[in-house]
């Protein structure tokens, strides 16, 4: 999502630009089964979006705004309510399929005459010369490009190729992922609780009793749900969600994936960028993942456009670090604030039960906290300059 959203972002700058994906993106139908992989999207990527005049596109398939969020921690006092309307926003964000952004990019970037989309495309070698960088294909063609940009995910082949080093670690959790019907609607509110080593999400989707969950549990644990049986899979649900939604039904298969942070050493070399995946993964407690990649998007395009206008070679490492100290810093920001969140909610220890309790409390209490929260979540704080006279949704 992130390679495309830059291409599309970078049209009619005066480039060429080639966008290569192993596969074509699969056709969406909104009356089709839900995807499960899905993302929250927050009000500066709705921005971006908007700006790259993909946002109707998206709209027209399938999303789900979201305009309350509520945390809390089960069998205990400690919760938290944010509600956009008592901030001045009708919405904090959007539940859309990861399958629907991409599809509504690749329409986009299909109709940009400067814009070349190569599928499917495999990668066999890249070599990194003084002023271009060489591609060849696995048939043999080669291409060449003043800028290579690294957006293919987590295991970065264009990465690992740089030699760039990376710092990784992992969560001890896998995340299970399903689509359930619900007794009750969710009335667009995001809820999450926290319960002993997991964490359950439920994020509301298009249809009023429908969710996708994200459960983050210990590896065996994780395991051991998938293999239950659809009824008592649905009974666990329902108990460690607090029959908050009533009764549980799973209408979709059971996914689970292991949960790893990753921190590449640099974002940027001699003609190479990271963006996305590619340069930082972190626990989806949040669901800032892709948000942060799109910020990434956002200040790259933003200094290509600078350099270009300024006839300088914009895949010059030289030139690729003002880029990489922006988001190296709000990537380390965002890691370093989910894992003290996730630690301080991580596991039943009665002391830190009660400090995250009281913590939850105060901050559901005390004026001009949750504002702040509120527009770190939307990565209103994360906004760059260029974007920021974009109208914020309302």
């Amino acid at each position: 999502m992130v390679g495309l959203a830059l291409a599309c972002g970078l049209q009619q700058s005066g480039l060429r630009i080639a966008v290569l994906e192993q596969r074509t993106p699969p056709q969406t139908a909104a009356d089709g089964a839900y995807a499960l992989r899905v993302s929250a999207i927050n009000a500066a990527s709705e921005c971006l979006l908007r700006h790259l005049d993909v946002w109707q596109a998206i709209e027209a398939q399938r999303i789900s705004p979201y305009n309350a969020m509520y945390v809390w921690d089960k069998d205990s006092f400690g919760n938290i309510h944010f509600e956009g309307e008592a901030h001045g926003f009708s919405r904090l964000g959007h539940i859309i399929e990861n399958d629907v952004i991409q599809r509504a990019l690749w329409q986009r970037a299909e109709k940009a005459k400067d814009i070349t989309l190569v599928a499917p495309a495999v990668l066999q070698q890249v070599a990194w010369g003084e002023n271009e960088a060489f591609i060849t294909r696995d048939d043999g063609t080669m291409l060449t490009a003043r800028l290579v940009v690294g957006a293919d995910g987590a295991h970065s082949w264009l990465r690992q190729q740089a030699d760039i080093p990376l710092t990784f670690w992992d969560y001890g959790h896998h995340a299970l992922v399903a689509t359930v019907r619900t007794e009750r609607p969710h009335d667009g509110v995001a809820r999450q609780v926290f319960h002993g080593d997991g964490i359950l999400a439920f994020l509301p989707l298009a249809e009023a009793n429908l969710c996708s969950i994200v459960w983050s549990l210990p590896p065996l644990q994780a395991e051991s749900m998938l293999a239950l049986p659809k009824e008592a899979f649905d009974q666990q649900l329902a108990i460690a969600f607090d029959t908050y939604l009533g009764r549980c039904t799973t209408i979709s298969a059971r996914q689970t994936h292991p949960l790893t942070g990753r921190y590449a050493r640099s974002f940027a070399a001699h003609r190479l960028a990271l963006v996305g995946d590619a340069a930082h993964t972190i626990h989806p407690l949040a669901g800032q993942g892709i948000n942060l990649g799109f910020m990434d998007v956002s200040t790259l395009i933003a200094e290509i456009k600078r350099l270009q206008g300024q006839g300088k070679d914009f895949g010059q490492y030289l030139y690729l670090r003002r880029y990489e100290r922006q988001r190296k810093h709000s990537a380390a920001l965002m890691l370093a604030s989910m894992q003290g969140f996730r630690e301080l909610f991580n596991g039943e220890n009665p002391a830190k039960k009660l400090l995250r309790d009281i913590g939850l409390t105060l901050v559901n209490r005390l004026p001009g906290v949750k504002p702040v929260l509120l527009r770190q979540a939307m990565g209103l704080n994360d906004l760059p300059e260029w974007l920021a006279h974009t109208a914020t949704p309302q």
